[in-house]
C-alpha cells in the first residue's frame, strides 16, 4: 500500500464502519479496539456493515489496545473515536505511535479538543465534527443507518501550525462521507453539541428511538429549548454560529431558529425510525453515557459565566439518576422532563 499509515482508535459502531470504508478505499488502516470479543470477531470474520441498501464485509487488521505497546511503525494519521470521557487515556495510548509530523483527529462528540491537544500537541491535533448514525449490538457487526453518501464530517485546525494540513486528513476520510474544512472548528463542534444536547440524552431518558421520542406531546418543544440554551451558551462563551451538515451562512442568522434547524436536519437527514441514540445504546449495554460531556458541558459553561441552563440541568439530573440505578429509562419519564 502507498499513502499514509492510518490508525482508527476506538472501532465501535462508528469507528468500525468508518475504518472499513477507509480500508476498502485502499488505505493502510490499523484498527485499535478495547472490546476483546469484537477484536476476535473482526480478526476472524472481518467487519460486517449492514446498511439500508447493502451489506458489506471487509477484512481488516485489528489490535486489542493491550497490544499497542507491541507496535513499532508510527502512524501518519490517527482518527480517534472513543467516548468523549475516554479521550485523555486514548490520547496517551496512541501518542508514542504518532509520527513526528503526524496528525491526530478527534472524531467524537463533546468538546475534548483541549484534552487531546494537551497530550498530543497542538501541532499534531486537528478538531473534527462527525454526523454518522450507527448501532452495534453484536461483535463484528455494524448496523449503519447513514451510509457514506449520507455521512458528514468537518475538520479544522486548532493552531497556526496545522492550518493548511486539514486536507491531509480530509482526503483519507472522504472514503467514509462528505468532508468539509472548517475555519473555526471549535465553533463547529459547538454546533454539533447543540444538536446533541437536544436529542441524544433527552430521547434516551424516554427509552425510545429518536424519531418516536420527538413525537410525544411537548417533547419536541423541550428538545428545542435544550438546544437553544446550548446555542446561547456557545455565543456567551466566545464561539459563533457556524453552518454544519451542509447548511449555508444564510441558515444561521438567528440563534433560536438555528437550534430548530439543527434538530430538524438530524431528524430528516440522519435518522431512521429505529435510530437509537448513542446514549440509549450505552444504557442498553450497561455503560455510562456522555451526558456530562454534552448537556453537562452546557451547564458548567453557564455556571462559569454566572448563568444557568435549566433544561440541560434537568437532562443531566435525570440521566445521572438513571445511571445510578435510581430511575429507569422509560416513556413515563416524559412528565419528569416536562415538569415545571
Amino acid at each position: 500500500m502507498t499513502g499514509p499509515r492510518v490508525a482508527v482508535v476506538g472501532t465501535g459502531a462508528n469507528g468500525a464502519g468508518i475504518g472499513a470504508d477507509l480500508t476498502r478505499a485502499g488505505h493502510d488502516v490499523t484498527f485499535i479496539e478495547q472490546w476483546p470479543a469484537h477484536v476476535e470477531a473482526m480478526r476472524r470474520d472481518g467487519v460486517r456493515v449492514e446498511m439500508p441498501h447493502e451489506t458489506v464485509v471487509t477484512p481488516v487488521r485489528v489490535h486489542h489496545l493491550c497490544e499497542v505497546a507491541e507496535l513499532r511503525e508510527p502512524f501518519d494519521i490517527v482518527f480517534v473515536l472513543v467516548k468523549a470521557y475516554d479521550t485523555r487515556w486514548a490520547s496517551e495510548l496512541i501518542k508514542p505511535l504518532v509520527a513526528a509530523d503526524g496528525l491526530v483527529v478527534g472524531l467524537q462528540n463533546g468538546m475534548q479538543l483541549g484534552d487531546m491537544a494537551e497530550i498530543i500537541g497542538l501541532e499534531r491535533t486537528l478538531g473534527a465534527v462527525i454526523e454518522v448514525t450507527s448501532n452495534m449490538f453484536e461483535p463484528g457487526v455494524v448496523e449503519r443507518q447513514s451510509p457514506p453518501e449520507k455521512s458528514w464530517f468537518a475538520i479544522g485546525a486548532m493552531h497556526p501550525s496545522t492550518i493548511g494540513r486539514e486536507e491531509e486528513a480530509a482526503a483519507v476520510l472522504r472514503a467514509a462521507g462528505t468532508v468539509e474544512i472548517s475555519s473555526d472548528i471549535r465553533s463547529s463542534k459547538w454546533m454539533k453539541l447543540v444538536a446533541n444536547a437536544a436529542e441524544l440524552v433527552p430521547s434516551a431518558i424516554l427509552d425510545l428511538p429518536l424519531g418516536e421520542a420527538v413525537r410525544l406531546p411537548g417533547m419536541r418543544e423541550f428538545m428545542v429549548a435544550t438546544g437553544q440554551e446550548a446555542v446561547h451558551t456557545c455565543l456567551a462563551t466566545g464561539s459563533r454560529l457556524m453552518p454544519i451538515f451542509g447548511m449555508t451562512e444564510a441558515d444561521i442568522a438567528d440563534p433560536d431558529d438555528y437550534a430548530v434547524m439543527l434538530l430538524d436536519k438530524v431528524l430528516t437527514d440522519y435518522t431512521l425510525p429505529s435510530t437509537r441514540t448513542t446514549v440509549l445504546q450505552d444504557w442498553m449495554k450497561g455503560r455510562r453515557s456522555e451526558v456530562e460531556e454534552i448537556n453537562g458541558f452546557v451547564v458548567r459553561e453557564q455556571t462559569r459565566i454566572g448563568g444557568e441552563a435549566p433544561y440541560n440541568q434537568r437532562v443531566v439530573d435525570l440521566a445521572l439518576r438513571i445511571e445510578a440505578g435510581e430511575l429507569t429509562a422509560s416513556p413515563e419519564n416524559l412528565a419528569l422532563l416536562l415538569a415545571d
